[in-house]
């Protein structure tokens, strides 16, 4: 009995015969033959009829399919007898989510075809299509998987350079003494670059690995290209990292200049009060309600008491400035 195949098309599915890639249908994907090239099927990971297709048509291992099903994952590869399966992450381009919440894309690579799996849209993959599209003649399974590295990194380094941007304007707002209401903005950067990280530090290990693990269809053209991929990689981890580095101290130097103005403030109101407070002491004193007050039936008495107030406010302050208080 012919195994029925999906009603929802693949998401994406080409063969490469030596030529332009070509799209298929299921029905081409069914009877493709891995002796004539290899083939990629990219599928979406919770629609039914393609997991489907996945654990009962797609010839792969019970292990395998778990491993590309599973719910939470990190970037990591496993090598089989005749396949490796990798996991990765790409940025979430889409306009209403935050770079940060990277979408994972898991792939089986074996030695005539690539499966590759995931849940929400990756503009990468759209960006590989576009390639395909133009004509672009792939060799092997290992050289699409390299084209999708790269365009996942294309898509990652304009998020970080923004980061970049970001932590440049706001330490040359810092160093001319300008904006101290930055914290907010330096705290976003910060969480952004090390959610980033979070992924794209073990990502950089998984490809570095990769290129210097003999897997027996890796040849030396493609495990150059995946060296040159993973040294890519690493390079944007180590720009996050400085991104983060110089969000703390953004963040350390901003709390630095609040504080001092703050504690300048509390200085200018403890000179204020230290002024103020013997004037407070003689005119609390000839204000009690008690006989005997001295210049009660003065007409000049209200002058007088305003002179010595004067008095007694110049040689506070003088002795501020004899102190070096001031």
């Amino acid at each position: 009995m012919t195994a029925r195949l999906p009603e929802l098309p693949p998401i994406a599915a080409f063969a490469f015969e030596g030529g332009p890639a070509r799209e298929l249908s299921w029905d081409q994907i069914a009877s493709f033959k891995g002796s004539s090239g290899f083939l990629w099927v990219h599928l979406h990971r919770t629609e039914s009829s393609h997991v489907d297709w996945l654990q009962q048509q797609a010839g792969l291992d019970e292990l395998s399919c778990e491993i590309l099903l599973e719910e939470e994952t990190r970037p990591r590869f496993v090598v089989g007898s005749d396949h490796v399966i990798v996991i990765m992450r790409g940025v979430n381009l889409d306009p209403e989510e935050d770079p940060d919440d990277m979408v994972s894309l898991r792939l089986w690579i074996g030695r005539d075809r690539i499966i590759s799996l995931r849940k929400r849209r990756l503009m990468a993959i759209q960006d590989v299509r576009k390639v395909l599209h133009s004509g672009a003649v792939l060799r092997s399974p290992v050289e699409l998987f390299v084209n999708i590295t790269e365009c996942l990194l294309d898509r990652q380094i304009p998020v970080v350079d923004s980061l970049e941007d970001i932590i440049d304007t706001i330490e040359e707002e810092l160093l001319d003494g300008l904006s101290l209401d930055r914290r907010r903005h330096i705290g976003a950067c910060r969480r952004q670059a090390i959610g980033l990280r979070r992924y794209l530090a073990p990502q950089r290990d998984v490809l570095a690995r990769l290129a210097s693990d003999r897997v027996p269809w890796f040849d030396d053209i493609c495990r150059a290209q995946m060296r040159e991929v993973a040294e890519r990689q690493a390079r944007l981890v180590e720009e996050l990292d400085a991104v983060r580095d110089r969000a703390a101290l953004a963040s350390e130097e901003l709390a630095g200049r609040m504080s001092e103005r703050l504690n300048r403030n509390m200085y200018v109101l403890s000179l204020v009060a230290a002024v103020f407070l013997p004037l407070s002491f003689v005119t609390g004193l000839l204000g009690i309600n008690v006989g005997g007050i001295p210049g009660a039936t003065e007409q000049q008495a209200f002058w007088i008491v305003c002179g010595g107030l004067t008095v007694i406010a110049a040689v506070v302050l003088w002795l501020f400035r004899r102190l070096r208080m001031m």
